[in-house]
């Protein structure tokens, strides 16, 4: 007989620790809000104060427990703090959506150094180490784990409108998935990366905002909301993935070419 129940299938995150970056908007808002629903304990971060707040006590108000921490993942010697916030509060963290990103939305050759740094440093370096630090809390408490790493479509495809390094990043950070994948897998934890296509988002809308509305040019004719993403996200961290690990998800809605 299986040990498993059928189906093996469970949205129920009661008793998980949630660390998501990126909550003051967009995806990262999104994700926070789904995961208390789901029952986790969710420690959100980013970096406009006042912002996690308000989302904070919008998931108080609707019964769910949270953390708000300020935090630049540009600035690393942060990042072990938050952890120990998070751990102080809720204990050790079992799950960790790295989220954070912002674009250049410049061609490569006019970009400054400090732009440079900044998107490195937001969307590559820094989820690199909160991986890391959260990866040996884990294995030290001999602990499994779920960490998911939002990538993109601009990984895959650059079409040269500006934006290159932003492409780079979200294309390393599925390689990155892969390979602590590989590391990790002993420890049981999972980790797995989602590549959205065109969802509202600030990013996303200041992008419509400077380049008119292009939606018109996908075959759904739409872009897509953060709301068609909660299925993906609550597959990786349900027991139905607990052998799924290394890989990612495209979500484009059909927009980008095959």
């Amino acid at each position: 007989m299986s040990d498993y129940p059928t189906p093996n299938v469970s949205n129920d995150l009661t008793g998980r620790v949630a660390f998501v970056t990126g909550t003051t908007s967009g995806l990262g808002k999104r994700f926070a809000r789904v995961l208390a629903a789901c029952g986790a304990r969710v420690v959100i971060t980013g970096r406009r104060a006042e912002r996690l707040e308000e989302l904070a006590q919008e998931i108080r108000d609707n019964g769910g427990e949270c953390l708000p921490i300020q935090m630049d993942m540009t600035d690393y010697s942060q990042i072990p703090a938050a952890v120990d916030k998070a751990e102080a509060e809720f204990g050790t963290v079992d799950i960790l959506i790295n989220n954070a990103g912002i674009p250049d939305a410049q061609r490569a050759h006019k970009m400054s150094d400090e732009l440079v740094d900044a998107v490195f440093g937001t969307n590559l370096i820094g989820p690199w180490k909160l991986s890391c630090e959260i990866a040996r809390r884990l294995i030290a408490a001999e602990k499994p784990g779920r960490m998911i790493n939002i990538s993109s479509v601009g990984g895959f495809r650059y079409d040269g409108n500006g934006a290159a390094l932003y492409s780079v990043t979200k294309s390393a950070i599925v390689r990155m998935t892969e390979v602590l994948a590989v590391e990790w897998s002993q420890y049981h934890i999972n980790v797995n990366a989602i590549a959205p296509g065109a969802f509202h988002s600030e990013m996303m809308d200041g992008m419509v905002s400077r380049m008119g509305d292009f939606s018109g040019n996908f075959p759904r004719k739409r872009i897509c909301d953060p709301e068609q993403m909660d299925s993906t996200l609550l597959y990786f961290l349900s027991p139905a993935s607990e052998a799924v690990t290394g890989t990612y998800i495209k979500i484009d809605d059909g927009q980008g070419a095959r």
